[in-house]
């Protein structure tokens, strides 16, 4: 398998526990895609069981399409780390700011 190596923000902590690619809090999926033009959502959640057997790797911020972000570059994130939470019982992006 052909592999590249890309630089893009970390996800530092997800608080939604029933996420499959949630375990003890991290996001362990390879690349979350966040929001939708007005919705900081994260687009990767699915509600699942744990199976996600890659414990090590910590998820990037692949791409995020809510362009009023302060944080949005042409669709990417420029923040430094991103955390994954509720807000309101959606999940979200908890660094979107305006």
């Amino acid at each position: 398998m052909k592999k590249i190596t890309l630089e893009m923000p970390l996800v530092s902590r997800c608080d939604v526990s029933k996420c499959g690619y949630n375990i003890d809090d991290h996001c362990h999926a390879k690349a979350i895609t966040v929001g939708d033009n007005a919705n900081p959502g994260c687009d990767t959640f699915f509600n699942a069981s744990k199976h996600n057997k890659e414990t090590k790797r910590i998820a990037g911020v692949g791409a995020c399409k809510v362009s009023n972000c302060k944080h949005n570059n042409d669709f990417e994130c420029t923040a430094e780390t991103i955390i994954v939470g509720f807000v309101k019982q959606k999940i979200n992006c908890l660094t979107f700011r305006e």
